[in-house]
């Protein structure tokens, strides 16, 4: 059974607080091939010769306005010929710690998103107090029917260098906003005086598994450098239901030959589950419109 920094199962965390920090999850062996295959796409995407990235003054994509870089999409595209993240993205100890969050077996997972949050080099950068799947001026009627549907699926931040950027609000993740919450998140969404706030600081190796309802901002900082790999996974379970959200960054690259040979054999089935969604959702080119 995986546990938490304070030895308790990481299911019972993520249930109480939404959120919880596990070590380990990166093998020794791998530890430097990612940090090396992290500073070369970084590289790329500085340079302007890898056009999937986030951008300055752009919280969701697409993200096609500014020059200063905060992300890097998609690293397990083929064209960045970098093995080892799909070795780890595929790897017994992550998908160990998915598949306990989720209560499901490693065939019924689904290869989703894979990505990089890096520190920006020209100005900082605030994300909005934000729930992935909840609009901020949501009524509460709305907002209550949205937190009673099952996310199937389960996302993460793992660091390679010390990491302080995320803060979320404990606890907040089953409940309505209160009405100071609320305020702010229609009105001063990028407040550094959100109640009962915390700060999530991760030392290099660790990753934070958080419910994406919880309420949750990130504070980019260009003093600082980071490479934080944040990447997600679902389950069969929920159908189709995960599509829209997964599809609207654009996969039409997984729909090909080059990318499904350069996959290990331990995401097979993942690919193919993940190829079974599409279908369904009617989403064959693995693409969706931005739902923000």
């Amino acid at each position: 059974m995986v546990t938490d920094i304070n030895n308790v199962p990481i299911g019972e965390a993520l249930e109480k607080n939404g959120y919880v920090v596990i070590d380990g999850l990166i093998p020794i062996d791998s530890f430097q091939k990612l940090t090396d295959a992290c500073d070369r796409v970084v590289d790329r995407a500085r340079r302007g010769d890898w056009k999937y990235r986030r951008l300055v003054g752009t919280q969701f994509p697409p993200w096609t306005e500014g020059t200063d870089v905060w992300g890097v999409q998609h690293l397990m595209h083929p064209e960045l010929k970098e093995s080892v993240f799909a070795e780890w993205y595929g790897s017994s100890q992550l998908s160990e710690a998915v598949c306990q969050l989720l209560g499901t077996k490693p065939e019924e997972l689904q290869l989703e998103l894979f990505n990089l949050l890096i520190n920006p080099q020209e100005s900082d950068f605030d994300l909005t107090w934000h729930r992935d799947t909840v609009p901020a001026e949501a009524s509460e009627e709305e907002e209550a029917k949205i937190l009673t549907v099952s996310h199937y699926g389960a996302q993460w931040n793992t660091a390679l260098y010390q990491d302080e950027c995320l803060y979320v609000v404990p606890q907040s993740h089953r409940r309505l906003r209160t009405e100071r919450e609320r305020d702010i998140t229609i009105n001063d969404p990028k407040s550094h005086d959100m109640p009962n706030m915390l700060k999530v600081v991760l030392k290099p190796g660790q990753t934070v598994f958080y419910d994406n309802n919880i309420l949750h901002r990130a504070a980019y900082s260009k003093a600082n450098k980071r490479a934080t790999l944040h990447g997600c996974m679902g389950t069969i379970t929920g159908g189709d239901h995960r599509a829209a959200s997964i599809f609207q960054h654009g996969l039409d690259w997984m729909n090909t030959p080059e990318f499904k040979n350069s996959l290990p054999p331990s995401l097979d089935q993942s690919y193919k589950n993940t190829l079974a969604m599409a279908e369904s959702a009617g989403l064959s080119q693995m693409t969706a419109s931005p739902i923000h």
